[in-house]
């Protein structure tokens, strides 16, 4: 792997000499190494191999990337990096080798890490105040010009018209088992599909988001301090509530998404004030009334869209998720759409807390 690492790495704009290389990071779509220069004062890089069965339009994707992130430089904030390409030889952002994988070449972020599991809540602080600096940051990037690389990924009625696709398909044979889950997904549907009707009213503006705000994509410093948003690939155009959301999702609760005891799965409140403390400091003037009136309903209609993602594929007989176990999709379902449950049930504390 290495001799073959070597060889990739020649067709990119690299300085020093290839020192280390290994596997890095605990990512489950890209094949990531780290590749520790043996130059002194040279950078360390990145190597990905991009997933192309998830992403398949990888040039309009590293275009997204590369416009953000050179937008996200010129704001000259001291206390925020950017992630930063490096071009091949020819000038391009990627290669595709001869099995017909994609690969491209980061600088290594020094002295940064990211964290799995949150542990405090002045971590959620902080990975909110980065993901509502990158959000502040972007607010005069034409969002509209972005690339869809995932195109109604966050689409709650198309999710919803899925579902009952398969409830009525029932090809597995698997609906009467999943009965009690799919009722209350279609009881509260038109409730969860209120952000997106909105947004197709042009009532909500259309922004540059993230659409993968995991605690884990934000890189802290030895102080504990966020300083970078990683994981580009999704960045595409958006409304607020999918960032937001999908911090919440998965934040507020620190249980696993396939979480078995229901009892395990509570909103924290301490930790949903933590993540929108952070996330609205710098980003509170920039977004509209409406914007925040419903930033407290984002987190279950991130919630729900997970929940019936994974009811659909169960229901489907599990074509699209890997599973551990014949029911592990419905486990996941039933906490996810339990969460959403939950937090609904919180929202007018959510509500005083924005």
């Amino acid at each position: 792997m290495a001799l073959d690492i070597e060889q990739l790495l020649t067709h990119f704009e690299i300085s020093g000499a290839i020192g280390n290389i290994q596997g890095f990071g605990s990512g489950h779509i890209n094949d990531t190494f780290k590749i520790t220069n043996a130059s002194p004062g040279e950078p360390d890089y990145l190597l990905q191999r991009i997933n192309h069965k998830v992403f398949p339009h990888v040039g309009p994707m590293m275009d997204n990337i590369l416009r953000v992130t050179e937008h996200l430089k010129k704001k000259e904030n001291p206390e925020y990096h950017s992630m930063t390409i490096v071009p091949t030889r020819t000038g391009d952002l990627f290669i595709r080798d001869d099995n017909g994988s994609y690969w491209r070449v980061y600088i290594f972020l020094e002295k940064l890490v990211s964290y799995d599991v949150v542990e405090t809540s002045e971590q959620i602080y902080e990975g909110g105040k980065a993901f509502g600096t990158f959000l502040r940051d972007l607010s005069d990037f034409p969002a509209e010009t972005l690339f869809p690389t995932l195109p109604n990924f966050h689409h709650v009625p198309m999710r919803v018209r899925n579902l009952e696709r398969a409830v009525k398909d029932d090809k597995a044979g698997r609906v009467l088992q999943a009965n009690h889950l799919i009722r209350f997904a279609l009881e509260v549907a038109d409730e969860m599909c209120r952000i997106q009707a909105l947004g197709d009213q042009h009532q909500l503006p259309l922004r540059v988001t993230h659409n993968d705000t995991k605690f884990n994509n934000v890189m802290l410093d030895r102080n504990g301090k966020g300083r970078c948003v990683i994981d580009l690939d999704t960045v595409m155009p958006g409304y607020v509530h999918f960032d937001f959301g999908d911090a919440v999702r998965t934040s507020v609760s620190s249980a696993p998404e396939d979480e078995t005891d229901l009892e395990k799965i509570q909103v924290d409140l301490d930790r949903f004030e933590a993540f929108a403390r952070g996330y609205l400091e710098p980003s509170r003037d920039i977004l509209s009334p409406l914007e925040l009136e419903y930033l407290p309903l984002s987190g279950a209609m991130l919630a729900y869209i997970m929940g019936i993602r994974f009811l659909t594929d169960f229901l489907m007989g599990d074509v699209y998720y890997k599973i551990h176990s014949p029911e592990h999709n419905l486990q996941r379902a039933t906490a996810q759409l339990d969460l959403t449950q939950k937090i609904l049930n919180r929202i007018p504390d959510l509500k005083r807390m924005i």
